[in-house]
């Protein structure tokens, strides 16, 4: 296949992969903040233990019809790997009772220069001037449309910064997983999704009643909330495996500065869905910043030497040394 045609067909799956993971984001989004305005169901932990058993089962399904090949994960990454994700999910849902919403936010951004940070150190990434800039860009775009305001207490601070740098770890961990040992991302999901499901779902309910004050066994199902559970359940699927998927084939970074678009259409939706009340000209404003500077670090990011390991980097400067010995 030439050169060309590969780099189109990779365009085309990058290009994919991101509408999947965008499309099943929002939609799980809208379809949980339903669930919980209209319906009440605010067991937001238990919730996610459910999508992750939905996903065990889908798993256990495609591996059962051969679509899955066998794989092996160490039980201490696997470990280590839940741990980081529980306490990601656990610690969002904490940091968000326990701070404003504009210091939430302010903990959400944070996580771009996190991960940063971690591929600096873990994988030797450098970052030109431009990348730089055009997070910087997209930091400043979301914070301007989201935060509002900003208060900060000392148990909210602790549970924001156990959030952000579980999260971090955790998709970083995504990325070093699925390079290490080979796997694809219904392998890593094959592994990942059934340890997940059992802690969370055993965990859930207890950690629901100690944020809501309310038990998930005195909840009121009927048909309506019983299908939107499962409506969020079957996003969800899409949700966990395009997360892996976009993760694995860019990085933790990327993930995290171009998914602010899903912050984006998340708000645009709310205002048609669920009221304009919050759309003003400062949002409006933000969200301009914010889709310009997506655009400014996916240009820059992909130039040579926009976001290279060290070794990448002296390689080329090695070349361009004995070129210009040539001449």
């Amino acid at each position: 296949m030439p050169p060309s045609s590969k780099a189109d067909r990779k365009a085309a799956i990058d290009i994919a992969a991101w509408m999947f993971n965008v499309v099943t984001s929002v939609g799980i989004i809208i379809v949980n903040k339903a669930l919980m305005s209209m319906y009440g169901f605010s067991f937001a932990t238990t919730l996610t233990g459910l999508h992750f058993a939905t996903t065990t089962l889908m798993t256990g399904v495609l591996r059962c019809l051969g679509y899955i090949q066998g794989s092996h994960l160490p039980l201490p990454e696997l470990l280590k790997f839940v741990l980081f994700a529980n306490f990601s999910i656990v610690g969002m849902n904490v940091s968000l009772m326990w701070n404003s919403v504009g210091f939430y936010q302010i903990a959400k951004l944070s996580m771009i220069p996190v991960s940063c940070l971690l591929e600096v150190v873990f994988d030797k990434i450098r970052y030109s001037r431009d990348t730089k800039l055009s997070i910087l860009v997209v930091l400043l775009g979301v914070g301007v449309c989201t935060v509002t305001d900003v208060s900060v207490n000392t148990k909210g601070f602790l549970a924001a910064f156990i959030a952000v740098w579980s999260t971090s770890m955790q998709q970083y961990y995504v990325h070093f997983l699925q390079r290490k040992y080979s796997l694809t991302s219904f392998n890593l999901l094959g592994h990942t999704a059934p340890a997940q499901a059992a802690s969370l779902l055993l965990v859930g309910p207890f950690l629901d009643y100690w944020l809501t004050k309310k038990r998930i066994d005195a909840y009121g199902f009927n048909l309506a909330s019983t299908a939107f559970i499962l409506l969020s359940c079957t996003i969800a699927v899409g949700t966990n495996l395009s997360q892996f998927i976009c993760i694995g084939r860019f990085t933790a970074v990327s993930f995290q500065v171009l998914g602010h678009m899903k912050t984006i259409l998340v708000l645009v939706l709310g205002f048609i869905f669920f009221g304009k009340e919050g759309l003003n000209l400062q949002v409006v404003f933000g969200m301009v910043i914010a889709v310009l500077g997506m655009i400014w670090y996916g240009n820059a990011s992909a130039k040579p030497g926009g976001k290279a390991r060290c070794s990448q980097l002296i390689s080329r400067s090695t070349a361009s040394e004995e070129a210009d010995e040539k001449v």
